[in-house]
């Protein structure tokens, strides 16, 4: 398919003739009106503008070194400003009247059909490329002869210009390589997002001696993560997004982006969507939903510990804890708690539902008002850290295997005997004996915790970087046991998956940068369901864990008929040298 090009295909016309043409004698003036002679005038307003442009510009650069907003002005300031506008209108009806002139009156019509043939022959020129225009490849036009720029209302709203660094720049990038500016300040000073990654990123380029040629600057809306998403930057990483589907689940048809550089997992995913869609889909069911967060807190003996885990454990308690707790959210309720003593030491494990977010910030804040509720009745009670490793987050864990942490789902399909073999080039019996051995007992052979599966990580991962969600949750959202039996007779394929911590969210993150906005409106799952809050964030899961049964489907069978090799130094094997592709 052909990438959507970056002009129209009929230029508007430039309004610049490409060719001299003399003038006529003027037939009037506008400055005969002038009540002072024309020299005194413009010497005037010649130096009024002059003076006005120095006065802003010195203060302009005073505003940047003392960190004043550029939109805070002072009355001189005003006027100053006032006065530009007023040399600037003078000067340009004084010198522009007849440039207007000649263009409205004195143009030959010869000169615009002249022009637009011109432009004809420029995008032929620019049609007949023979490289194909890719996100990895140098897709700028070589230069052209000195002709008039062609102009399009599509690259006119669309396209910002590209970053250009001025003297004031170069003066900022000094500061910044010499240390006398932070890196992490360039945005509140500057007040521009974009430029101050440009100025970072050049600074960086200076300090280090190491090119950034092949990283992107240009193309991303910086605003968007300021605060939020990344600190510092200095451009943004390009993954290939993949479409596998249709997959269906619960009655309904997802197309499921999956962002990775891996090769064959993409089209290993989408073999097993086309198995379950052919034997009429796979189910998948909500068993939980509920993010934890487990401070650990400290007392001078063993027995205050004991003594404040029985008040928390205590159902009596619980109402008045949950009023505590809701407090912080209109999402957040309290759902229930588990505590864990260790000596002195007590670990709490507070378990809420969060709506449509990924929840850990909205369950941190319900559980520092319990804390600070609990220091009433328990003054000696010393909190070590709002999170004490039980939770547990981004770290393998047998608490997240046993109790669950986020949603909990359970996903099967009856996969006929005929899809397997024509569709799966394998055997039911073969896909039942490889699984026992591989998932079950070889994953217990290893010790395994939560991995009794083929390649859950590479589905989760996949659809984590491309809808937004962390990444670094994958260690724990891909804990999954991969069951295989054969059924009606040994002649169909009974496959499920028991994933028990998939923590995903459609609101907040990553998931409203522009891109992975896009893959979870894919899905129509984007932001907060209106309905049913958490309905969207709740659906997710139940996708992430069809497409894993998928991958899990593919490749158990992909291995089982001997294809795993054969397919990945075909598909995921290049002769190409990558990094001469932007050369």
């Amino acid at each position: 398919m052909e990438a959507p090009r970056l002009y129209s295909t009929k230029p508007v016309q430039s309004l610049k003739p490409t060719k001299k043409i003399p003038l006529e004698e003027d037939t009037g003036k506008a400055s005969d009106a002038l009540p002072l002679p024309l020299y005194l005038t413009n010497a005037l307003f010649f130096t009024l503008f002059f003076s006005v442009v120095y006065f802003l510009l010195s203060r302009w650069r005073e505003k940047i070194r003392t960190s004043t907003p550029l939109h805070v002005v002072t009355f001189s300031d005003i006027i100053a400003i006032l006065s530009f506008l007023a040399s600037f209108v003078y000067l340009l009806g004084f010198f522009g009247i007849d440039f207007v002139q000649s263009l409205v009156f004195q143009s030959s019509p010869d000169v615009w059909i002249a022009e637009e043939e011109d432009d004809e022959v420029l995008l032929a020129k620019e049609d007949a490329r023979k490289v194909p225009c890719g996100q990895a490849l140098d897709c700028s036009l070589p230069p052209l002869p000195p002709v008039a720029p062609i102009v399009t209302v599509q690259k006119v709203f669309d396209e910002k210009p590209v970053t250009v660094l001025t003297e004031e720049d170069e003066e900022i990038i000094k500061s910044v390589v010499a240390g006398t500016t932070p890196s992490y300040s360039l945005e509140s000073k500057l007040g521009d997002c974009k430029r101050a990654a440009a100025i970072r990123r050049e600074a960086l380029q200076r300090l280090t001696g190491k090119s950034l040629s092949g990283l992107p600057l240009d193309g991303f809306d910086y605003e968007s993560i300021l605060g939020q998403c990344c600190e510092m930057p200095v451009g943004y990483v390009q993954i290939p997004v993949g479409i596998s589907g249709p997959l269906l689940v619960n009655g309904r048809e997802y197309s499921v982006p999956m962002a990775t550089t891996e090769g064959c997992l993409v089209a290993s995913t989408n073999r097993g969507c086309k198995a379950i869609h052919l034997s009429g889909g796979a189910t998948s069911v909500l068993l939980k939903d509920g993010m934890t967060r487990a401070p650990c807190v400290r007392f001078g003996t063993a027995k205050r510990a004991a003594d404040l885990k029985l008040y928390l454990e205590d159902p009596d308690n619980f109402e008045t804890l949950s009023v505590v707790f809701n407090r912080s959210s209109r999402f957040g309720r309290l759902q229930g708690i588990k505590c864990a003593i260790a000596g002195k030491n007590l670990y709490i494990r507070f378990t809420c539902s969060t709506g449509d977010a990924m929840g850990m910030n909205m369950v941190s804040k319900g559980v520092q008002n319990v804390l600070d509720f609990l220091q009433t009745d328990f003054p000696d009670m010393d909190v070590i850290g709002i999170s004490g490793n039980y939770c547990s987050d981004k770290k393998p864990a047998a608490v997240n295997w046993i109790e669950g942490r986020g949603k909990s789902v359970v996903c099967e399909a009856t996969i006929k005997g005929d899809v397997v073999r024509k569709v799966l080039k394998t055997s039911v019996e073969s896909l039942v004996e490889l699984n026992m051995l591989k998932n079950l007992t070889g994953s217990a052979m290893a010790g395994a915790l939560g991995g009794f599966n083929a390649h859950a990580s590479n589905i989760v991962a996949a659809i984590y970087i491309a809808t937004g969600q962390d990444p670094a949750q994958n260690v724990e959202s891909s804990h999954c046991i991969t069951m295989m039996e054969a059924v009606n007779d040994g002649k169909d394929l009974h496959v499920s998956v028991t994933m028990p911590s998939i923590e995903v969210g459609t609101v907040g993150g990553g998931t409203q940068l522009a891109s992975q906005s896009a893959c979870l409106n894919l899905l129509g799952v984007k932001g907060a369901s209106k309905e049913t809050p958490g309905a969207n964030s709740r659906t997710l899961a139940t996708i992430v864990a069809s497409a894993v049964l998928a991958g899990e489907l593919s490749l158990m069978s992909a291995i089982a008929a001997g294809q795993l090799v054969k397919s990945h130094m075909k598909y995921n094997r290049s002769t190409k040298d990558v990094s001469k592709a932007s050369s």
